[in-house]
């Protein structure tokens, strides 16, 4: 059970590159789940997949000397969905289908990627945990970090912040 939640019902065995692998997988994920319960279902199923990723990496991890194994992108998933957040409630808010706030799924996507590689600031600090902890850590202040830039960005578009 813990391998199917750590590589994300086996998407993290996708070659090359698995934690975009996985990050990819998260959107038509949360897209469902948006689409099912909107807002609150997609930050209900955020908040459950963090302490279940903690659990599962712990679990497929334990006893093997790489702590965080290309295979474990259940944190790319709970990161993306963080990333996604301010999308999926500006949708909410206005009654859009989020398909339409298409720019920001996208940006989302980009900047989690971008914080979660290069392991800018926060984020590198976490990834130097070397436990499941981190392994997650990362990726949530990743996420963070992408869904402050998805936020401001769209504010701008939308002429909130002028």
């Amino acid at each position: 059970m813990s391998r199917l939640v750590a590589t994300f019902f086996y998407v993290g065995h996708l070659r090359p590159a698995p934690g975009t692998w996985g990050s990819l997988a998260a959107l038509p994920a949360a897209w469902v789940l948006h689409g099912l319960g909107g807002f609150p279902l997609l930050l209900l199923a955020t908040l459950a997949v963090l302490p279940l990723g903690w659990w599962a990496t712990e679990a497929w991890t334990r006893g093997k000397a790489d702590h965080d194994p290309s295979e474990v992108v259940i944190d790319e998933v709970a990161g993306q969905w963080i990333a996604l957040l301010p999308v999926s409630a500006g949708a909410w808010h206005t009654g859009a289908e989020v398909t339409q706030l298409w720019p920001g799924i996208l940006g989302a996507f980009l900047f989690f990627r971008l914080f979660d590689i290069t392991k800018w600031g926060p984020v590198g600090r976490a990834d130097r945990r070397a436990d499941a902890l981190g392994v997650m850590l990362d990726d949530v202040i990743a996420g963070i970090m992408a869904a402050i830039v998805v936020a401001v960005l769209a504010a701008l578009a939308h002429g909130v912040l002028l």
